[in-house]
Parts: structure tokens; C-alpha cells; sequence
């Protein structure tokens, strides 16, 4: 996250607004694509009402928990590390791209308020772009790759049918490069990470990054946005 540090602190407020406008533009191209995203043809069953978790990794884990924690259903999301060992699972080092861990967000939900299918949906429409390769918007490196980090068959199963999917009905413009792998574990990140969006509102990085994600969600998905 050097890359996130040195964007806050070395920008001026002229290049800001010159940076701000041309990742907005990206982030529109890439969260309202030419073709709405289907919803997904392969779904998990309708549960009764209790507590699943999915786990998803798209770039700065800031904007992804951002996003999921407006989405009606989602009991939490919490910011981490998963793909690579806990002796590892520390913010400088994960930084160095060099762990195997990506920056990922554990979703807790209902679901019996929204599927898996459902939040997949949500996270290749709006959390991140699924087609840039190691990186996202400002920040590169294979710490901040597309994954789907699936827990059990279904998910798995769920998720190739998806990107399959997306990618049969060419909603983006290029290739999907999202990972699956299974989930072996997720540390939750240190404590100044969680709901970083929401506690900086104001920061450059926030503003430019992740409160348009926020708002995709909210003009995008209506009727499971939540304050």
C-alpha cells in the first residue's frame, strides 16, 4: 500500500483534480459498462435466514468494504488478508506483493436477504474493475488482484458460472482476469483499517477511489443499498 501512502501525501490540489476526474471516468467505464450485468443464471437456493460468509478480494480493501457494508443482507464486512500465511498477514509486508496474501474483505450475510449470486453481482459491477491484471486504479502489484476466494463447492461452482456468464454476454469491454481459489484462511487486517471510508470521508484517496463505488451501488442497485 506504499503506492496508496505516496498518492495521499505527495499530490497537489491541482494534479488532484486533474487524477480525480480521470479515475472517475475509468470507474464510470468500468462500473456502468456498455451492457448492465445479467443477474446470475447459477444461484444458491433460497436459505432461511442466518449467517453465510463469502470472501473477495478487488484491489484496496478501504473501497470493497465500503461498498458491502451498504448492501442490504451483509451483517458485516471486514477488511484482511487471505492467500498467504499469518506470519505474513501484516500490513508492510503484505505491501511488499511478495506474501501471496490480497487484499481481501470478509463478508458476513444473510441469506436469506441476498444470495451469493447476488453479491457477485454487486462486487464485478461496482467494488472493482475484474479486467486490470495486479492492480486497481492507482495501486499495483498482486496484492491488489481480482479474487474469488470460495469456501465451498457451491460458491466455487457459483462463481466459474458467473464470470462465464459475464464473459459469454460481453459486458466488459475486455477479458475478466478474477481468480477463484479456495479459502484457506482470512486475517482480519489491523484495527486503523476497518471502515476506513467511512471514518475519512475526506481523505483524497477516499474521495477519488471509493466514495464513487459507494454511490454505483446506490444508483445502480437500489433496492439493496442501505445508508
Amino acid at each position: 500500500m506504499n503506492s496508496r501512502n505516496s498518492f495521499v501525501v505527495g499530490i497537489t490540489a491541482i494534479v488532484l483534480l486533474a487524477v480525480a476526474a480521470s479515475l472517475v471516468s475509468r470507474q464510470v467505464s468500468a462500473a456502468e459498462s456498455a451492457v448492465p450485468l445479467p443477474n446470475p443464471a447459477v444461484d444458491s437456493a433460497h436459505a432461511a435466514s442466518g449467517t453465510q460468509t463469502a470472501v473477495v478480494a478487488g484491489g484496496c480493501f478501504w473501497g470493497i468494504q465500503a461498498v458491502f457494508q451498504h448492501v442490504k443482507g451483509v451483517q458485516s464486512a471486514t477488511s484482511g488478508y487471505s492467500g498467504g500465511a499469518a506470519k505474513t498477514a501484516e500490513y508492510e509486508v503484505v505491501s511488499t506483493g511478495e506474501t501471496g496474501h490480497a487484499e481481501s474483505v470478509q463478508i458476513k450475510f444473510d441469506p436469506a436477504q441476498i444470495s451469493y449470486g447476488q453479491l457477485l453481482k454487486v462486487f464485478f459491477s461496482v467494488a472493482h474493475d475484474p479486467t486490470q491484471l495486479n492492480r486497481q486504479g492507482p495501486d499495483e502489484g498482486s496484492q491488489y488482484r481480482s479474487v474469488i476466494f470460495y469456501d465451498n463447492d457451491e460458491q466455487k461452482r457459483i462463481a466459474e458460472a458467473y464470470i462465464s456468464q459475464l464473459e459469454q454476454a460481453k459486458v466488459f469491454s475486455r477479458h475478466i482476469v478474477t481468480q477463484l481459489a479456495p479459502l484457506k484462511s482470512f486475517y482480519a487486517a489491523e484495527g486503523y483499517h476497518q471502515n476506513y471510508a467511512t471514518l475519512h470521508p475526506d481523505n483524497p484517496y477516499i474521495a477519488i477511489n471509493d466514495a464513487p463505488k459507494v454511490e454505483h451501488l446506490r444508483q445502480q442497485f437500489p433496492d439493496l443499498y442501505k445508508k
